[in-house]
């Protein structure tokens, strides 16, 4: 049989001529791997995802290495010493279903790795002349949909959070979605409260499912378990584990299926369909009769279920709908759909040529960008991956470790998917569907009396005069979770602001009042206590001011 990883072969001691192998879907390039005994030491086709009823049934995958047509030997040698590594790394494992299991995320792996390297030989670049705005059709205004008040859509809806980013960044351990933001939940406890208020109302059963990672699946199960007694029905699954790549030797870094965990990552949220289809997870929805999923990152606060936009999904029979937003400067780096040769696309600045980034963060050009919610036909999904390819545009990520090991990381976005779809398309949705929580100044401003909460969802302060959210700049004073807690004694009110620089040592007591534009630097040595009760308006506040108590 053939599959992602070449042709398997019971009888390898023959000699096979590939060119007159008649094995329908093997090409040029299985051919040479085959004429260099490119061949598995197990067969890597027959095998699939663990599932919690047992082994999910197998599936032809159609986008086998066929596909791929690599451009000079080396390419083909680098390809052959990884899926050595990768048959050596599976062959540690004792358990046949747990060699199984790592087998299918191995597949995936090689898969990516191929490409990349098909990509490198080839050199194949973006054609920025090809790029052009997204047409009046491809973007729909979310103020032209239908209103809906409509519950019976809902039945077939089930709620898909992003789960698999750690919360380092702030300075916290653990989830990110562990975290709390708001009144004394976490992100987690206001999603779940969102949809179990949706369900209480119009006595539905939307399924809420969590993508966890393997950096936060462990601590997650245990966390959902004090949801036990809600009106909701939470499951949990994980997205795949690649190895790290060397970048010297284009070898995994590690040296085993137990090799410590920062060898490892996860592959960027691309990975969601094939994790979905694999897990069994998608058969399952199918099965119960959802139709729709809504997808979201934990940490946006503002993604809830709309009732307009999933009618207009159902009612334009759009397989694939992205919420985008109004571009602003704070907004320059996030993807944006773009029209390709005829056809939407998602442009992330990592695909971006070098000598192009400027154009690509003008807001001129590219006047929305993606808020990763989307909207996604589960029959669809099932239909792309058992019938076409899900070639998703890679993302290549450099890092250095602490070991000042230079490593790569291939990673996918699952917004790439649009391309796949039938009617797919975007809606320019408002602002206040895009809170996301990225640093402690996002935090600054969903914590302050800007917003109100109700049920779990945050809605904007109908007294704030302004469509626009302040820009809040914090210093590194205020970067983690624990420091910026210590340097409020309440939030400031922030109605009437429009931007807040602060750096350097600075604290703030009770009931202060921040409007228009505030500056505050406290240089190398000084420290600025900004008095309870203090209003400042268009002010820049430099030097030292130190308030004791007596």
């Amino acid at each position: 049989m053939h599959g992602f990883w070449g042709v398997y072969c019971p009888c390898r001691e023959r000699t096979f001529d590939p060119k007159l192998m008649p094995i329908k879907g093997v090409g040029a390039y299985e051919k040479l791997l085959l004429h260099l005994d490119f061949i598995p030491h197990y067969e890597m086709a027959s095998f699939a995802r663990k599932a919690s009823a047992g082994i999910v049934p197998d599936r032809h995958h159609p986008h086998t290495l066929s596909t791929l047509d690599f451009q000079g030997a080396s390419s083909a040698a680098a390809a052959k010493a990884m899926k050595t590594e990768l048959s050596r790394l599976a062959a540690q494992i004792k358990s046949e279903d747990e060699r199984k299991f790592f087998q299918q995320e191995m597949d995936g792996f090689y898969m990516l790795f191929t490409r990349f390297m098909d990509e490198k030989a080839k050199g194949a670049k973006l054609d920025w002349d090809k790029i052009q705005s997204p047409s009046p059709e491809q973007i729909v205004p979310y103020k032209s949909l239908a209103e809906s008040t409509s519950s019976q859509e809902l039945n077939k809806l089930a709620v898909l959070k992003l789960n698999g980013g750690l919360g380092t960044t702030m300075g916290c351990v653990g989830p990110k979605s562990a975290i709390e933001v708001r009144d004394g939940m976490t992100f987690l406890d206001l999603s779940v409260r969102q949809i179990e208020y949706l369900n209480k109302k119009h006595d539905v059963n939307v399924p809420f499912i969590l993508m966890n990672s393997f950096n936060t699946d462990e601590e997650t199960r245990r966390i959902v378990q004090k949801y036990a007694t809600h009106n909701i029905n939470i499951t949990t699954f994980n997205q795949s584990r690649h190895p790290r790549i060397n970048k010297e030797s284009l070898l995994p870094v590690p040296r085993s299926p137990a090799s410590p965990i920062e060898q490892w990552y996860p592959p960027g949220h691309g990975d969601l369909y094939e994790a979905l289809y694999n897990s069994g997870l998608l058969d399952q929805l199918l099965g119960e009769g959802k139709e729709y999923l809504f997808v979201s990152n934990v940490d946006n606060l503002g993604a809830t279920v709309d009732l307009n936009i999933l009618h207009h999904m159902v009612e334009s029979d759009a397989e694939f709908l992205m919420e985008v937003t109004d571009k602003t400067k704070a907004d320059i780096k996030g993807g944006t759909l773009v029209d390709y040769n005829g056809h939407i696309r998602l442009l992330e600045i990592a695909q971006v040529p070098a000598e192009r980034v400027e154009d690509f963060k003008s807001v001129k050009k590219f006047k929305i960008f993606n808020t990763n919610n989307l909207w996604i036909n589960l029959k669809a999904v099932k239909r792309v991956l058992e019938e076409e390819s899900m070639d998703l545009e890679i993302i290549v990520n450099n890092k250095t470790t602490e070991t000042g090991e230079k490593v790569i990381q291939l990673e996918t976005a699952v917004g790439a998917g649009i391309k796949h779809f039938r009617n797919a398309h975007g809606v320019n949705v408002p602002r206040t569907r895009f809170l996301p929580v990225k640093s402690t100044s996002d935090l600054f401003l969903v914590t302050s009396n800007l917003y109100s909460l109700s049920h779990g969802q945050l809605a904007v302060n109908p007294k704030r005069m302004f469509n626009t959210v302040p820009l809040v700049k914090l210093g590194d004073h205020f970067k983690k979770v624990q420091h910026f807690l210590s340097r409020f004694k309440t939030i400031p009110h922030i109605l009437e602001l429009d931007h807040l620089t602060v750096t350097g040592d600075v604290t703030f007591g009770a009931d202060v009042e921040l409007r228009g534009t505030v500056i505050i630097v406290a240089n190398h040595g000084e420290r600025i206590d900004i008095p309870s009760g203090a209003i400042l308006e268009n002010k820049v506040v430099t030097g030292n001011l130190r308030i004791l108590d007596h």
